[in-house]
């Protein structure tokens, strides 16, 4: 990269060390992120962002250091991330409507309702609407 210009080389090394730098303060970002939350949805985006940004950085290290085998760390670092984003919102979408199936129990015995069967559609209507409109 660069080979033919003298004084290229360089610059290509500033410019992808001042990448790495940017992206490493937003890794840091993200992770504080993730930490204080204050929402689950807000802590799963934070890992799938940095996970994405581990990505961007494995392949800026490809070109810098010019190690092919890099790329291929990069594709599987994918897929990896890819799959544990889904398993954790798949956690997190079974917890969620288990508190919701709990609430409306909860709340359906205070209200003196001795069939379980109304609060149970009173659950899965909440569930679907609450799909539909986007809110889990």
């Amino acid at each position: 990269m660069g080979e033919g210009i003298p004084g290229l080389t360089s610059a290509y090394t500033v410019l992808f060390t001042a990448a790495l730098i940017f992206l490493a303060i937003l890794l840091v970002f993200c992770l504080i992120r993730a930490i204080i939350g204050p929402r689950v949805a807000d802590r799963l985006v934070a890992v799938n962002m940095m996970g994405t940004i581990v990505m961007v950085i494995i392949a800026i290290l490809t070109l810098m250091l010019q190690e092919g085998y890099l790329a291929d760390i990069c594709l599987i670092y994918a897929m990896i991330s890819f799959l544990a984003v889904i398993v954790l919102t798949k956690v997190y979408m079974g917890v969620y409507l288990e508190k919701k199936e709990m609430a409306c129990q909860a709340s359906a015995k205070l209200a003196g309702t001795a069939d379980g069967a109304e609060a149970e559609s009173m659950v899965s209507d909440t569930a679907g609407e609450e799909k539909s409109n986007g809110n889990v």
